[in-house]
């Protein structure tokens, strides 16, 4: 039986990730292990034939501060858990930043939610669990959002 000590759980604010939060803490309780919440976001930049839109600074650092706050919030929320929860920031893409932070901390499991998207909503949206679930050198454990 593996031995769960350290649990990465991805958020995007969403319904969804709160239930993957509190999934990981429930289990984390159970086992002894710490759950580390963590977000990506990425500065848009828009490619066309004869050149690209780039966010200007303001923008850029208003992402990066709504991103924080948001982590800081959905952190400070479950502080009073049974378990240690601590929050993680990265830029860049959401899925390869995940497998990243997992290899960092050393964790033994990911616990993503996943919103079940189909047809043209999944094409334009892609899938970030999907992506994880393919692409990561851990186990990883995905908790399905409320059914719409």
């Amino acid at each position: 039986m593996a031995d769960f000590r350290s649990i990465l759980v991805p958020t995007d604010f969403t319904e969804t990730s709160d239930r993957a939060i509190d999934w990981a803490i429930a289990l984390a309780a159970r086992l002894g292990s710490t759950v580390t919440v963590m977000h990506s976001y990425e500065i848009p930049i828009v490619g066309f034939p004869d050149g690209a839109l780039v966010a200007t600074a303001d923008v850029a650092s208003r992402i990066a501060d709504a991103s924080r706050n948001g982590l800081q919030t959905v952190v400070s929320r479950r502080q009073d858990s049974p378990v240690k929860v601590d929050g993680i920031l990265r830029e860049g893409v959401a899925w390869e930043e995940i497998n990243h932070v997992a290899n960092e901390i050393d964790a033994d499991l990911i616990v993503i939610g996943t919103h079940g998207r189909k047809g043209l909503a999944r094409a334009l949206l892609g899938s970030v669990a999907e992506n994880v679930v393919r692409t990561a050198t851990r186990p990883v454990l995905t908790i399905h959002g409320p059914r719409g």
